[in-house]
């Protein structure tokens, strides 16, 4: 028989509303959202009770795109260390990258992860099906979309190399998948003008303040405009990542439901806190692809996600050794570990009223649960598991490099206060973390999609 817990004097943040009340968790799934206080009978029902002292209760967060390194860049961070970054900082369930060793583009690969998550991920999982100019035939009729989120799809280079520059692959890919298509989008032919251009004028030892030069707006929107069309011409169902420029948003619909849009766009939270003011400061720290790039392009990318005409807040967490931080513009590695903060970044926003609340609640925890159509997950709803992220809202929480998770132990958030703490992260009913105690004896389980 399973066992019932109470969690009252809360604050709820769910579906638009905030309010005080209580959550009743039963084994794995919700039981009872009610608002003010519980009733004796459901008090009685509980084997325990717990006042929270109004701390905020959300559903947990959906990352729909991390880079855990697993396998094959292991030194960087791996599933396990990697989720318990993610469940430290209110992610319950995420959705990984298949930029690996060996990448994620076969069946045998991507199974293989997915058996690895079982053993050691402390979140729910899923893993991407890597696109190749090779394997178009595998991503249309051999992967079950029902337990795989869906393909990734490099239309410019990343970490990896796993470009598909085919144009022959690349239209059956967008016309013969049915699966959601999730695409890096950036020029290349663009991309290696621009290098080639600031190379000649200054030389190979450029400067971090040049990577948003080289990987450019223009290269962003070119890239975008494409896939747009082409998913418009074959009916695609097109997922646009990590938008970086205020250029790309007049390709992006805010008048369709969410439900109802076959092209979709996600935002993350590096490109939403952070602008090319910043690369004096931080340098090599906040280097990424796309490039983070002007404040004007950060304030229209903060509109758009109020406006609707992007749809998710994301992570591209991407852990990389301090070590491989260094150098200049064209040598150190891209990426930065974000999974962590990424709630508590959100949470700092709606503080200096950038967004309120419930939007943050709604970009991060709702909405990738209705975008990728997943099984009873995103929503505190009654029959929904139990995947719960409870914050106090009036603790000062200052980054260290002590209490950094990911293995690679750095953060480009180090040294700022935030105003808020995850101090309890319940995955499928289990405590998973607890004012910085973690739970290993509990395991995620793999996300199903409707």
């Amino acid at each position: 028989m399973s066992k019932r817990s109470l969690l009252h004097n809360a604050v709820i943040v769910n579906e638009g509303n905030r309010f005080n009340g209580y959550i009743v968790i039963d084994g794995e799934t919700i039981a009872d959202v009610g608002q003010g206080s519980p009733c004796e009978a459901v008090v009685a029902s509980c084997d325990s009770t717990e006042d929270l002292n109004g701390c905020l209760v959300i559903p947990g967060v959906i990352d729909d795109q991390v880079h855990f390194r697993d396998p094959g860049l292991t030194r960087k961070g791996d599933i396990s260390t990697e989720s318990r970054a993610a469940v430290a900082g209110g992610v319950t369930s995420y959705m990984d990258m298949p930029n690996v060793v060996p990448p994620t583009t076969t069946l045998e690969a991507l199974e293989a992860k997915y058996a690895r998550a079982a053993e050691v991920s402390l979140a729910n999982y899923s893993f991407f099906m890597g696109a190749t100019n090779d394997n178009i035939d595998v991503l249309a009729s051999s992967v079950d979309y029902s337990k795989t989120c869906g393909v990734k799809a490099f239309l410019g280079s990343s970490t990896g190399n796993m470009l598909v520059n085919d144009p022959k692959a690349l239209h059956r890919l967008f016309a013969e998948v049915p699966a959601l298509i999730a695409v890096h989008s950036e020029d290349e032919a663009t991309i290696a003008a621009n290098k080639a251009r600031y190379v000649a004028e200054r030389g190979d030892d450029l400067p971090v303040e040049y990577h948003p030069l080289i990987r450019s707006a223009e290269a962003c929107y070119v890239s975008t405009a494409r896939a747009v069309g082409m998913a418009s011409q074959y009916g695609t169902r097109l997922h646009v990542l990590h938008l970086s420029t205020a250029r790309e948003l007049s390709l992006f619909d805010s008048t369709t439901p969410l439900a109802d849009k076959r092209i979709t766009a996600e935002v993350c939270v590096h490109h939403l806190w952070f602008s090319d003011e910043d690369y004096s400061r931080l340098g090599n720290m906040i280097k990424c692809n796309p490039a983070i790039k002007t404040v004007a392009d950060r304030d229209a990318l903060r509109n758009a996600l109020r406006s609707g005409a992007i749809d998710i807040v994301a992570t591209d967490h991407a852990p990389h050794l301090w070590q491989e931080k260094q150098g200049n513009c064209l040598t150190a590695a891209s990426g930065m570990p974000l999974v962590q903060f990424s709630l508590v970044a959100m949470l700092e926003l709606a503080r200096q009223g950038v967004f309120t609340i419930e939007q943050v609640v709604d970009k991060m925890c709702h909405a990738p649960a209705r975008l990728y159509r997943i099984d009873r997950r995103g929503f505190l709803r009654r029959g929904y598991h139990a995947d719960i992220a409870i914050i106090d809202p009036a603790s000062e929480n200052k980054v260290e490099p002590g209490n950094i998770v990911s293995r690679c132990g750095w953060s480009p958030f180090v040294g700022t206060v935030f105003h808020n703490r995850v101090v309890r992260t319940i995955v499928n009913g289990n405590i998973v973390y607890d004012h910085g105690d973690f739970y290993d004896a509990h395991r995620g389980q793999r996300l199903l999609f409707n």
